[in-house]
């Protein structure tokens, strides 16, 4: 730890900002404070918990275990737990959903509106293609996506966020109005839901192990050291993140009473930046949406050649990996944004809690880690309705059992029926566990 220079702690937060720091991060926190208007505060106190907290507590579960938290998924679940539940989690942060939708999304936003009807078609492919060829060649070596990223990216990604912000605050585009919807009565619930849909919590593990084993890389052996230099780098990162969400919701909040309400927050942000910029407003947009989803796509493409390259025991290389990784990822990204979305929400609603309870419970490992009936108990029961929110998600409905969980599960009506059953098996877990011994388990 002594080694690592400040100066190389600042980077590696600079740069595991812009891998979290993705089109779809750009795109909530405007239309959150669209619609939540003069309860925007405490709407963002909401989302700020869901869409920072959770990535902090992912980051710092992977610090207290020094970077190894692939080997302590396998320890405390079963084998074949562990390799389906990171299986699923590397393919929709990799190539199935998150990368391809870098491309798409990017494209859609900033670079759609420069374009002919006509065209469209090619111009995507072209440009997708340009897209994942350089995605491919800033993961190459992971060793040196430090530096690409967070020298060089980063850095540039933040200037450009600060010139949109600073018009923003220097010259507000209106008043803000009251809110609207769900933000009238509960904006802080309403916020706290609406900051899943960044997906940061999932991308935490990920994220963590590409830095471990980038910092490793440097020379720094030491578990602890490691565990410092990560806990560290994520402060700097959901510094960063708090930051910019706060600027962008207020920029949304300010933009009803000249917009209206916008049909979502790429629509919102580009008519706010083409006020403010005029017609180079298109350009600076399509700047920062482009290295956001850039550098999200290099860092999700690394870590999942990464996983595949030690799941399979390295008998197919991360360089084959990674190129097929691309590959998929610019096929699918030509699909569409709709339809990518449309397939990944089914796996995202149920992976989603079981990534939420290991993570809560890895905090204290410490303690429990011998306890593995509490982990085995905890996330049995939660994947048993976690599976049934994923198959409600993909339209496969139950009607008799969805309306008596309805009516005596709380949380079930916002797909959140799993936080009570999660309690009671980690209960169940614990009782378990006076009833064995160490050397049993």
């Amino acid at each position: 730890m002594n080694s690592f220079k400040k100066s190389e702690l600042l980077t590696i937060g600079f740069m595991m900002f812009s891998i979290f720091f993705g089109a779809g991060n750009l795109i909530f926190p405007p239309a959150l404070g669209q619609a939540a208007g003069t309860s925007t505060p405490l709407a963002m106190l909401g989302f700020l918990t869901t869409g920072v907290g959770l990535p902090l507590l992912g980051i710092t579960a992977i610090a207290l275990q020094g970077g190894r938290y692939i080997e302590l998924i396998n320890s405390r679940t079963y084998p074949w737990f562990a390799t389906a539940l990171l299986v699923v989690l590397y393919l929709c942060i990799g190539p199935v959903f998150a990368v391809p939708r870098t491309g798409a999304v990017s494209f859609e936003i900033g670079i759609r509106p420069f374009l002919q009807e006509d065209s469209l078609m090619v111009g995507q492919a072209v440009y997708t293609a340009l897209f994942f060829g350089a995605s491919y060649y800033l993961s190459l070596n992971p060793n040196k996506l430090i530096d690409r990223v967070g020298k060089l990216l980063t850095p540039v990604l933040l200037i450009v966020l600060a010139v949109l912000f600073i018009k923003a605050f220097a010259t507000p585009l209106g008043t803000i109005l009251p809110a609207t919807g769900n933000y009238i009565d509960a904006p802080f619930t309403q916020g706290f839901q609406d900051g899943y849909q960044t997906m940061d919590l999932l991308a935490s593990v990920a994220i963590g192990t590409l830095v471990v084993n980038a910092v490793r890389m440097r020379g720094v052996t030491d578990n602890r050291a490691i565990g410092r230099i990560c806990l560290i780098a994520g402060l700097i990162t959901v510094t960063l993140m708090a930051c910019v969400y706060g600027s962008l919701a207020y920029l949304g909040a300010t933009s009803a009473a000249v917009l209206g309400h916008s049909a979502n927050g790429g629509q919102l942000l580009a008519s706010a930046v083409s006020i403010f910029f005029s017609t180079a407003g298109n350009g600076l947009l399509a700047a920062i949406i482009i290295l956001a989803c850039l550098t999200t796509s290099c860092g999700m493409l690394s870590g999942g050649a990464w996983f595949f390259n030690q799941l399979l025991k390295k008998k197919v290389s991360y360089e084959r990996l990674l190129l097929l990784f691309t590959l998929f990822s610019f096929a699918v990204s030509n699909v569409g944004l709709t339809q990518i979305i449309a397939l990944a929400v089914p796996f995202l609603v149920t992976i989603y809690p079981l990534v939420i309870v290991f993570v809560i419970l890895s905090l204290f490992d410490r303690v429990i880690g011998w306890r593995k009936s509490i982990y085995h108990w905890a996330l049995n029961l939660t994947l048993v309705f976690a599976l049934i929110d994923g198959l409600n998600a993909a339209g496969i409905h139950f009607h008799p059992l969805n309306q008596l969980l309805t009516a005596y599960l709380p949380f079930y009506k916002l797909t959140m029926g799993w936080v009570v059953p999660a309690i009671c098996g980690t209960v169940i877990g614990l009782v378990l566990s006076f009833f064995q011994k160490k050397e049993d388990i």
